[in-house]
């Protein structure tokens, strides 16, 4: 299993580097900000098809929601644990170079970690929590049960591309382009369906497995469960709500 860990932790920051060297020569005009900025989207991108591809197979081949089991379940989770680790730092260096472009004497502020945990403190929290708690509870303690919801869970990652090609069109000024607006509707579509519905829908699943309707099914599974999926949701929430305000500004700015 570990071997898949170590696996993950070559990939991410591998690819990275990979990209990161491709477009600095290729792309000469780009800011090391840019590049850095780009990047990063381009892995998030990458990590969130893969979970997405590995989501599917798992939530099509369990045909009970709990009991049925798919190998890339558990060995998917355990290669893309490092992504968390090394998202956090790349997110970190972007935030870096764009103060950096900020300073008059070129050079980082002392309070620069400080100051990106400021803004991106729910990012980093989400990252950690799924390190820290996530990960041990679907390796070690889940017991072999429950890949249908894993799997469900990982489709939420189909929005991450729609995401990050925005960020990335924005990075160049095309906010006012068609393919933006196209970009946008489809991002906020997915991040809607497969972030926020997707937990009613486990519900809906594990209600229709047992003969229970989906209302009554937080009473008949245990408490953390419930819990747990409410600390899930409760940043999908927020983060749609963020999306739509910033969908409706540049509206109101044409």
């Amino acid at each position: 299993m570990w071997h898949l860990f170590a696996l993950g932790c070559l990939f991410f920051p591998g690819l990275f580097i990979l990209i990161r060297k491709f477009l600095q020569r290729n792309c000469p005009s780009l800011s090391d900000g840019d590049v850095v900025t780009i990047s990063v989207r381009l892995i998030s991108s990458v990590q969130a098809v893969m979970a997405t591809f590995a989501g599917f197979i798992i939530t099509s081949s369990c045909k009970h929601v709990m009991k049925d089991r798919h190998w890339i379940s558990t060995d998917y989770v355990v290669f893309a644990a490092p992504y968390m680790f090394y998202d956090i730092y790349a997110m970190y260096l972007a935030h870096w170079y764009k103060h950096k472009a900020k300073t008059k004497n070129g050079h980082a502020s002392v309070n620069i970690v400080t100051d990106f945990l400021k803004k991106n403190v729910l990012i980093v929290l989400h990252h950690l929590v799924l390190l820290l708690i996530c990960f041990p509870i679907i390796v070690y303690y889940r017991k072999g049960l429950g890949d249908f919801f894993l799997g469900c869970l990982l489709l939420a990652e189909l929005s991450t591309p729609f995401v990050s090609f925005a960020k990335i069109l924005s990075r160049f000024g095309k906010q006012n382009t068609l393919l933006y607006k196209v970009n946008g509707v489809i991002a906020l579509v997915t991040f809607f369906l497969c972030r926020i519905l997707v937990f009613p829908y486990m519900y809906w699943a594990y209600g229709k497995q047992y003969g229970i309707a989906a209302h009554r099914v937080p009473f008949h599974i245990p408490l953390h469960c419930t819990l747990a999926n409410a600390m899930l949701m409760a940043p999908q929430v927020y983060w749609l709500i963020l999306i739509v305000r910033k969908a409706a500004k540049s509206r109101k700015t044409e």
